[in-house]
């Protein structure tokens, strides 16, 4: 009669191995998942930061890229465009009404006005222009101005030499000055058949409180803030 073998039962250093092997395994297989999660965390932040640095730059981005274009009523301010064939009147017998509005932001206590309504020019003309800041308040105050053009399809056209736009402008309590802005308008206006039937341009300006006296962070004339218009009468 044939005996049956019976199965070898492994002894103990196989069994040690075994459970070695299985727990390398697990050891391996929980690293890996750490490395997937530590990558996942770090592309995150890293896209976190990449975005915050995006919206923080989008705004000078833009800006700069208005002034250079004349995109979004922004006069253009490039000075590769001030060449002196871009400075010759041109003769025409039509001029152009340039008028001079302004706002300050209900937060900021400064009277700001225009010291003249209008000025005609020709196109290649320059022309200089004053407005008038006086700080109200018994404090020293930081304010700082943005502009457009009206239509918004002559910004393109316009360009300034000289302005007090984008600056920060400090004002002691009581002070008060006079700020230039010195501009003309491309001569190629006049061949531009869109800007036929243009007469009246007006350039408009926004003050606002830069900095809050309490060290919040900086504010701007926008949405339904209260603001305070101000023309030449």
């Amino acid at each position: 009669m044939q005996h049956q073998q019976q199965p070898s039962v492994p002894d103990q250093s196989s069994i040690e191995k075994q459970r070695e092997w299985v727990d390398r395994l697990a050891r391996e297989r929980e690293e890996r998942q750490k490395y997937r999660n530590r990558t996942a965390t770090y592309y995150t932040a890293s896209l976190g930061i990449f975005f915050l640095a995006l919206a923080f730059s989008a705004v000078p981005i833009y800006r700069a890229i208005c002034q250079r274009t004349g995109w979004g009523g922004i006069p253009i301010t490039d000075s590769t465009k001030f060449t002196p064939d871009k400075l010759i009147p041109v003769d025409t017998n039509k001029r152009i009404r340039i008028q001079f509005t302004c706002q300050s932001s209900g937060i900021l206590p400064w009277k700001f006005t225009p010291l003249q309504r209008e000025v005609y020019v020709v196109p290649g003309e320059t022309a200089l222009a004053f407005y008038r800041a006086k700080n109200m308040s018994k404090e020293d105050i930081i304010g700082m101005a943005t502009y457009s053009i009206s239509p918004d399809n002559v910004a393109g056209y316009f360009n300034k030499i000289q302005c007090f736009c984008f600056e920060e402008q400090r004002l002691s309590a009581g002070e008060e000055v006079d700020m230039p802005v010195f501009f003309f308008i491309d001569p190629d206006f006049a061949k531009d058949p869109a800007m036929r039937n243009i007469d009246d341009v007006v350039l408009h300006y926004s003050f606002f409180k830069a900095h809050y006296s309490d060290g919040e962070l900086a504010a701007a004339p926008i949405g339904n803030m209260e603001m305070k218009a101000s023309v030449v009468s």
